[in-house]
């Protein structure tokens, strides 16, 4: 888990745990019948607000240029796929440092552009396998160029407001949920999670189930 240093997103550093990452063997390993909360999830004091229509939200705070994420991002889109009709997963590139930020308006810019269903797991193979530099808009640029996307339009958005606006928006979100790692879950306004509680990558999802079943109970 890539843990934040500091009490604030916006002000934080970045060290990677020296806790190896778990193995896809992992996968099978069985989840715990009931999940002890202060150990394996944690309760919000002030919960917030319902998400839009109804639905229980299920936010993944994420950086790109986290290991752990990366290894974590292809078990989440699977679960997210059975996930049922009153659940909706909203992922959070939080922002930490000025690269962070930059990476956070790619992510939104690409949300904007209809295009981070097929480009999401692109950006984190070209930081993770390809190491790629993308720590300007420049680079970014010339990067969201050769996927396919027009120079301007991307430019555009960007730079947008609603990019920049959502900046803000995701850092008091994370430290609303006390998200002081990732990655980690904030589930229906009231709980949080991670593999460092859980125990797992697999074990965070089981307990995230858990927590979404606790959510439209009210318990």
């Amino acid at each position: 888990m890539t843990q934040i240093q500091r009490r604030h997103f916006n002000t934080g550093l970045i060290a990677v745990a020296v806790a190896s990452l778990p193995s896809l063997s992992q996968a099978q390993a069985p989840a715990q019948a009931q999940p002890i909360e202060g150990k394996q999830f944690l309760r919000l004091s002030q919960p917030l607000a319902a998400g839009a229509g109804g639905k229980i939200e299920v936010f993944e705070f994420f950086l790109y240029t986290c290991p752990h994420c990366f290894a974590f991002d292809p078990l989440v889109s699977a679960w997210s796929k059975q996930l049922p009709a009153d659940v909706q997963l909203r992922q959070i590139h939080v922002g930490i440092g000025a690269m962070h930020k930059l990476h956070q308006r790619l992510f939104y810019a690409l949300e904007s552009l209809g295009r981070l269903g097929d480009l999401h797991t692109q950006v984190f193979n070209a930081l993770q396998v390809e190491r790629l530099d993308l720590s300007s808009e420049k680079a970014i640029t010339a990067w969201a160029v050769s996927k396919g996307l027009d120079a301007s339009k991307f430019s555009a958005a960007f730079n947008s407001f609603g990019a920049q606006a959502r900046l803000g928006q995701s850092t008091k979100l994370a430290e609303a949920y006390r998200a002081d790692g990732v990655p980690a879950l904030g589930v229906g306004g009231r709980f949080l999670t991670s593999p460092s509680m859980a125990g797992g990558m697999p074990q965070a999802l089981a307990v995230t189930d858990h927590l979404i079943k606790l959510a439209r109970s009210k318990g």
